[in-house]
């Protein structure tokens, strides 16, 4: 169900057919590289049910106070949301040989889910199958990630498709296409933060099922992009806590760049796959 309101009752979302929760597409993760207990309670009350994920960026859950750690996991389960350490976090563990006592600490801290990633570091995948499963088998929802950070060039379409078949069939939830959270110089990026649309077309074309996915795009001009090629429904990623409404204004129609799109030519690219996402993914 979607929070309601006044407006609500005068106007109508120019962009038909999000979703609200309980939902398996159109899913926001944020990217939370430091906020304070207040700040998170705060995001929660005004935009939580507009999220699905928050991550604890990078290594940050390492320098918490276990107490404050605790409260904020806590406050986000107490809203429906997943919480999770970040994938960097996870790729120390791996170089460690620490990946199982990695994945029991996360459990016994509350953590709902984990993201088993290689964007630094280089996993065989063999390890990438047992991490997958190890943590799968331990109750948590798992999130991988493909592409690599500073290194866009390294782009290989056939290569990423596979690798998303392979990890789906080992167990993920959901697949993350780096972006990184500057949005910039990874994945489908370029150093300017442009799409590479001709790599992402021929990514796309080999994709079965694209509510498989999650695009980590914390710019304005990315997540645009996204919502009129797949819908208001796609799984959006490395959100800004501060720009979660903004970002949903933008999948409803009530932002002037999406809602020009419905202006000029009806249902916005992608209608047709905003539809396929309504009613597949996994649960």
């Amino acid at each position: 169900m979607r929070p309601k309101n006044s407006w609500q009752e005068v106007l109508a979302f120019p962009l038909a057919g999000r979703h609200g929760k309980p939902r398996t597409t159109g899913l926001t993760m944020v990217i939370d590289k430091g906020l304070g207990l207040t700040e998170a309670r705060d995001l929660f009350d005004l935009a939580g049910d507009y999220i699905d994920f928050v991550k604890l960026g990078f290594g940050t859950s390492a320098l918490y106070d276990e107490k404050v750690l605790r409260a904020k996991i806590q406050l986000a389960r107490a809203r429906g949301i997943d919480i999770y350490p970040g994938g960097t976090f996870l790729e120390v563990a791996v170089l460690q040989g620490k990946l199982h006592t990695f994945l029991l600490t996360a459990r016994s801290l509350g953590f709902t889910a984990v993201e088993v990633s290689e964007g630094t570091i280089s996993v065989d995948d063999q390890m990438r199958r047992r991490a997958i499963a190890t943590a799968a088998d331990l109750g948590f929802k798992v999130l991988t990630e493909v592409g690599k950070k500073n290194n866009p060039h390294s782009v290989v379409p056939a290569a990423m498709a596979r690798k998303v078949k392979q990890d789906l069939a080992a167990g993920a939830h959901r697949v993350i296409i780096e972006g990184r959270d500057c949005g910039r110089a990874a994945g489908f990026f370029d150093g300017r933060g442009q799409i590479r649309r001709k790599l992402l077309q021929e990514f796309l074309a080999l994709i079965e099922n694209p509510a498989d996915l999650i695009w980590e795009a914390p710019r304005k001009e990315q997540q645009q992009h996204l919502i009129l090629l797949l819908g208001p429904n796609v799984n959006l990623g490395n959100i800004p806590p501060g720009e979660v409404l903004a970002l949903e204004a933008l999948r409803v129609g009530l932002r002037s760049d999406t809602l020009q799109a419905v202006c000029n030519g009806g249902p916005p690219a992608g209608a047709q796959s905003a539809r396929a996402l309504g009613g597949a993914g996994r649960g």
